[in-house]
């Protein structure tokens, strides 16, 4: 094969549609619009949510509850999460959760219970369950909250 003979894939290159050009290209007059109407003419442009004048989805489907704006959202990491990883160091901190792919960047951690743990690890977290604190100080090591 040579240099020449390239050539992009077959469909993958198409014209761009000139629209408004006369009637022998197909989308002359009113250039792919169809007749009058809101949408034909120059300047519109739809509103997220508009269904035409009929009553919106977001205003006909019913509103309950309460939104918390004030609400902290914890990345969850469970006690065997820290047993089942041989690689983590002696002080695990949620950079280093981070860095070992179990909890996202600059996300507040909570540790919970679920599982054992065999090894003393000093744990930094926002939050600890009872029984996740009670398992890690069991096995020797500590828990430290962060603020």
């Amino acid at each position: 094969m040579k240099l020449e003979d390239l050539s992009p894939a077959e469909g993958s290159r198409q014209k761009k549609k000139r629209v408004g050009r006369g009637p022998g290209s197909g989308l002359g007059k009113t250039a792919g619009r169809g007749e009058k109407g809101q949408k034909s003419r120059s300047g519109y442009s739809r509103r997220a949510g508009f269904e035409g004048g009929q009553m919106p989805l977001i205003r006909r489907v019913p509103k309950r509850g309460f939104t918390n704006i004030f609400r902290k959202e914890n990345a969850v990491v469970n006690v065997a999460d820290l047993a089942s990883r041989e690689d983590l160091p002696e002080r695990v901190d949620p950079e280093v959760l981070a860095a070992h792919g179990l909890v996202r960047r600059g996300k507040r951690v909570k540790v919970l219970g679920d599982g054992e743990i065999g090894r003393a690890l000093t744990v930094a977290a926002h939050q600890f369950s009872e029984s996740a604190r009670a398992k890690i100080e069991a096995a020797g090591g500590t828990c430290e909250e962060l603020a």
